[in-house]
């Protein structure tokens, strides 16, 4: 059976989508190569988890509170310290501020596109829009394209976004690449394990997936990403616009029920990657596609804000309890290290030894840079 392609062998008859040139796609530098794992894991090895927090949570009320702010700002929570001296996280995360040495975090998150859904997931997981009617591949698709041995490498649980606002490119298939690269949807729900196993992850939907998840990298996937919310319609998500017509819940829900079973999901992963000596192997990220806005609507929610946010990013040998980046006292815009979301893209790919500025993007008679963007080195020390 013939392999399938490497990326550096594109279909010409896609028009020129992608041209490769410089040392080409799967060519980082093994002084890049160290920069993104003070490790010795071999590329072959290595795994992602994407968690996409859909909707977009609020960084004042997760992973960027502000203590002093007027409550006006600062919502009804207030902030914890965590193992991190000088750390803090908002007190619906009490167990990931336990384990705060073992992630770093980005609090300088930041685009100008539209604040809609769909700019920031296309930004974050293809890094860069869409653009001529070219949609660009997600980023597990170029992983997979590049990946020499057979074998599932790029899988979405439970299934790829759908209904988030409007009927924009989310960023979920592998584009003008054609549907043989999107992402495997695996709606099903995790393989049997040990109930202190599950435990470990709570009885929830987050906990489920990302149990399933560690299940996959555990057998050999190399890209999963993770709808924590496949839809945003009709139902209690991150958009906590707090109006029922485009986003019902509300910072108290976050408190209540949302961050709560994020907190118990999220560190019942890295106990068990730990545990299993997978952490060093797989590459964490959570985040959403933008922030909340700073200031409190009237009906006790936070509407769309791009212009600052957060993530959590946690094993592949980063340099845990670290903060890239700072926003001000009002956590509406970074005052230190701007992060663009396709510097995410970036790192992700750099994780897998693949240099996204290495391949060309054909859009009408001008090449461009497939991510334009380097990896977040800084996050590795």
């Amino acid at each position: 059976m013939t392999p399938p392609p490497t990326i550096t062998e594109l279909d010409v008859s896609r028009r020129d989508f992608l041209r490769v040139g410089g040392a080409g796609v799967v060519g980082l530098s093994l002084g890049d190569r160290a920069a993104l794992a003070r490790g010795t894991v071999p590329l072959q090895h290595r795994r992602a988890i994407f968690i996409l927090m859909a909707g977009g949570p609020s960084q004042l009320d997760t992973f960027d509170p502000k203590p002093q702010a007027p409550s006006s700002i600062r919502g009804p929570m207030r902030g914890i310290a965590t193992r991190v001296p000088g750390v803090w996280l908002s007190e619906s995360l009490p167990l990931l501020a336990e384990r705060a040495d073992r992630f770093a975090l980005i609090r300088s998150l930041t685009h100008d596109y539209a604040p809609i859904h769909e700019t920031g997931q296309q930004l974050l997981q293809c890094g860069r829009l869409m653009e001529a009617g070219v949609r660009f591949p997600h980023f597990g698709s170029i992983v997979a394209k590049s990946q020499p041995r057979p074998g599932q490498h790029n899988v979405v649980l439970p299934r790829r976004l759908d209904q988030t606002g409007t009927h924009q490119h989310r960023g979920q298939s592998a584009g003008a690449w054609g549907p043989e690269w999107d992402p495997v949807e695996l709606a099903a729900g995790p393989h049997d394990e040990p109930e202190a196993v599950r435990r470990g992850y709570g009885n929830s939907p987050f906990g489920r997936l990302l149990l399933h998840a560690r299940q996959l990298i555990e057998r050999g996937t190399s890209c999963v990403t993770v709808n924590l919310f496949d839809s945003l319609h009709d139902q209690l998500t991150w958009d906590c616009h707090g109006d029922p017509g485009c986003g019902p819940g509300t910072v108290c829900d976050y408190r209540d029920s949302l961050c709560p079973q994020f907190d118990k999901a999220l560190s019942g992963l890295l106990d068990d990657l730990q545990r299993r000596g997978l952490i060093d192997d797989t590459l964490v990220v959570a985040t959403g596609e933008f922030g909340r806005t700073p200031r409190l609507n009237d009906h006790g929610g936070r509407d769309h804000w791009p212009g600052c946010w957060s993530a959590l990013v946690a094993g592949g040998g980063i340099t845990g309890g670290a903060v890239l980046g700072a926003s001000d006292d009002t956590a509406s815009q970074p005052i230190d290290r701007p992060v663009t979301p396709p510097e995410i893209t970036a790192t992700l790919l750099g994780w897998f030894g693949i240099d996204g500025r290495g391949c060309e993007v054909a859009i009408g008679k001008r090449a461009e840079a497939l991510i334009p963007a380097d990896p977040l080195r800084e996050l590795w020390g």
